[in-house]
């Protein structure tokens, strides 16, 4: 059972679902390794710990992550909400201006959003 804090503001799990589904969306899991293993991941979404996001999400950085070359919307989630946020924050300070916080794996599940496990 995931524990769920109300809902942020912006656009909705529902939404980053749905434009997920229809590629539109890039979505990022910005929880740790060991949270991943337990739940399972949102369907197509990359792993990029909140830790590890400020360096994989620079394209000047040598650990800058390929799958972000070139995107234009990103929805963030974490296990509530809070490092989503902050992962919301680090991105747009790169320059990423289309960025959104969905809030938890919970909300993602509530919409109707499917999991994979590694």
């Amino acid at each position: 059972m995931f524990f769920l804090r109300p809902k942020p503001t912006g656009m909705s799990a529902a939404q980053a679902v749905q434009d997920a589904q229809n590629g539109a969306l890039t979505v990022i899991d910005v929880r740790e390794h060991s949270e991943v293993a337990a739940s399972g991941k949102a369907k197509g979404a990359l792993h990029i710990p909140l830790m590890r996001l400020a360096d994989m999400a620079d394209p000047r950085h040598p650990d800058f992550h390929p799958d972000l070359n070139g995107v234009s919307t990103i929805a963030l989630y974490c296990a509530s909400g809070g490092r989503s946020q902050s992962g919301e924050m680090i991105l747009r300070r790169l320059g990423y201006e289309d960025v959104h916080n969905i809030g938890g794996l919970g909300h993602w599940v509530q919409a109707g959003g499917a999991i994979e496990r590694a």
